[in-house]
């Protein structure tokens, strides 16, 4: 007992390679932001700076975060409803007092700090005292213009929906998965077609993460009832559909053009340098909350969409994942193609198909859209303050014209990167958007 005990210490402290100074950027100049954009800000550099690092727990937090800043503004709205009695397990919220005044914003914030100390309760105590400070700042700033009763009331009003919302969450499958990422018991199989740990890759476990991940508790109902995508079938024959998926990341691997190394640099989104891929579309939605001017209402739903959208998308994801345990493309083209190959970017310690990238792009960009509409432009700075730290490659701010050509755009890079082939893409954006739009299919208005 005292050897497992040790080895999965071990393993929790290897999760991903540890990287001494996880927030080397410097501050974020908020000013000119909305404060449910300033607690998104918050909450993403809380991720950054809180070992050890997954993309599953950050999509799973990320979605009570944003659920949680629906739901303590939610009442204060003339037109959008609660989402009590439509989500997997949540029959129960408190509710305002119907004859009292309420600020929303002081409940919005209360209902946030809370929400996530509770959620990275393991962080650095100087994360923690930066929540608390942000959480000072804001009622600072509301209270000059709201009369004491009614502060203290919306400030109680905001925890306690956020305390419900944290009782609910420890029930899913995933309270405190950042304790079990890698676990020594599971069974995997083994065979020409099935994952193995990576020589190049971004974890140094030999395990994979996460392995029962995918039975955890969704928010929707409708996406924990979306069927597995098929697969194609293993075959090493050259004439076979499979080789030649294996087969055009091999040829696309020696054309790569200095545009599309900045493609897949832009979207590798490492846990241990950054947010990871959950994280991205949650900053995606800060930067269109910041464009549109959206008010405190429209802002709170569009968090709430996005973190529910990336949680599901895990979790149908790694259901795939591990359904399958399929290989990676680099494994196969050494054994069939070329045994010196050497692909882009490092492998992530999990299986292939279906992608996690593309699953939960798509998500994201589906459930924005929705929001937003199809023709919303904007730029993605998520990564403009970072360093050239991967091959020299420059991290700069990408524009695009809608937001669904930033799912696309996700989604290719992992086949430029050559972790991925264009079937775990396809069939991940495909999937990805089902689940996103299960997500708008609630009913979010009265």
């Amino acid at each position: 007992m005292k050897t497992i005990k040790c080895f999965l210490l071990l393993l929790l402290v290897l999760t991903f390679q540890y990287c001494d100074d996880p927030d080397p950027e410097p501050p974020i100049d908020d000013s000119n932001k909305s404060l449910p954009a300033r607690w998104a800000d918050i909450t993403l550099k809380t991720i950054r700076a809180t070992p050890p690092f997954s993309p599953t727990f950050t999509s799973r937090n990320l979605g009570y975060i944003g659920l949680t800043m629906y739901q303590s503004v939610v009442n204060g709205s003339g037109t959008q409803k609660s989402l009590v009695g439509q989500l997997n397990g949540l029959d129960f919220l408190p509710l305002p007092e119907s004859d009292k005044e309420y600020n929303w914003a002081l409940s919005l914030n209360a209902g946030q700090a809370f929400i996530l100390k509770s959620l990275y309760a393991h962080t650095r105590p100087a994360r923690l005292s930066s929540i608390d400070s942000l959480e000072a700042t804001a009622y600072a700033e509301e209270i000059t213009t709201t009369d004491q009763e009614i502060a203290t009331r919306s400030v109680a009003y905001g925890k306690k929906v956020a305390e419900a919302i944290y009782e609910w969450s420890k029930t899913d499958g995933g309270h405190e998965g950042y304790l079990r990422n890698f676990d020594p018991t599971y069974k995997f199989p083994t065979g020409p077609s099935y994952w193995t740990a990576p020589t190049f890759g971004q974890s140094q476990s030999i395990l994979p993460l996460h392995p029962f991940w995918g039975n955890n508790r969704t928010f929707t109902q409708a996406n924990a009832s979306l069927p597995v995508p098929a697969i194609v079938p293993y075959s090493p024959f050259p004439s076979s559909e499979y080789y030649k998926y294996f087969k055009e990341v091999y040829d696309k691997s020696k054309t790569l053009t200095d545009e599309e190394r900045r493609i897949a640099a832009w979207w590798a989104d490492d846990p241990t340098q950054t947010a990871s891929p959950p994280g991205h579309s949650y900053n995606l939605a800060t930067i269109a909350v910041t464009s549109a001017e959206a008010d405190l209402f429209t802002a709170a739903e569009i968090y709430a969409k996005v973190g529910m959208a990336v949680a599901d998308a895990f979790i149908c994801c790694w259901k795939c994942k591990y359904t399958y345990h399929a290989e990676r493309p680099a494994p196969f083209i050494k054994r069939f193609i070329d045994a010196k190959y050497k692909h882009f970017w490092p492998e992530p310690p999990f299986p292939a198909f279906s992608s996690g990238h593309a699953t939960q792009s798509a998500a994201a960009a589906t459930v924005l859209i929705s929001v937003l509409g199809d023709d919303f432009a904007l730029t993605d700075n998520t990564y403009q303050r970072r360093k050239a730290d991967f091959q020299g490659i420059p991290y700069k701010p990408r524009a695009y014209a809608n937001l669904w050509a930033t799912a696309e755009e996700c989604a290719y890079s992992r086949f430029l990167g050559g972790i991925h082939t264009r079937q775990d893409n396809e069939t991940g954006t495909a999937q990805g958007k089902l689940i996103g739009a299960n997500i708008v299919a609630l009913s979010w208005r009265k």
